[in-house]
């Protein structure tokens, strides 16, 4: 169970970096995201997996760690509001620069010689 969740976090955190690294910003707002989510997961499981455990110690023989489930709470509040000013920030960049560009430029693409030849032709 414990590998499975390991690997989940993981494999969240390695396509939100991925998100992070494109150029334009609602592909990083989505990585963004997912990477909080990892960290989500990542404080829960700090708290040690357990089945059928309390949360109110001395209610039964196993009980569960209540400081990850505040950490992973106050993580939430504070991903919904990252998450919210990106989405206002890019959409005041997209109506300010006219595209949605990380850097706020356009990158140029190269143009093959054969289409150079058959405009020329």
């Amino acid at each position: 169970m414990e590998v499975i969740y390991a690997f989940c976090v993981g494999l969240l955190a390695a396509c939100g970096f991925f998100l992070v690294l494109r150029g334009r910003t609602f592909i990083v707002v989505m990585g963004l995201t997912l990477l909080s989510y990892a960290v989500n997961l990542f404080l829960f499981a700090s708290g040690r997996l357990t089945l059928n455990g309390a949360a109110v110690l001395g209610q039964s023989a196993q009980y569960s760690d209540p400081l990850p489930q505040a950490l992973v709470l106050t993580a939430i509040v504070i991903g919904f509001a990252m998450t919210a000013f990106l989405v206002i920030l890019a959409m005041r960049s997209r109506a300010d620069q006219g595209n949605d560009h990380v850097d706020g430029q356009i990158p140029v693409r190269p143009v093959s010689p054969s289409l150079l030849d058959k405009r020329n032709g």
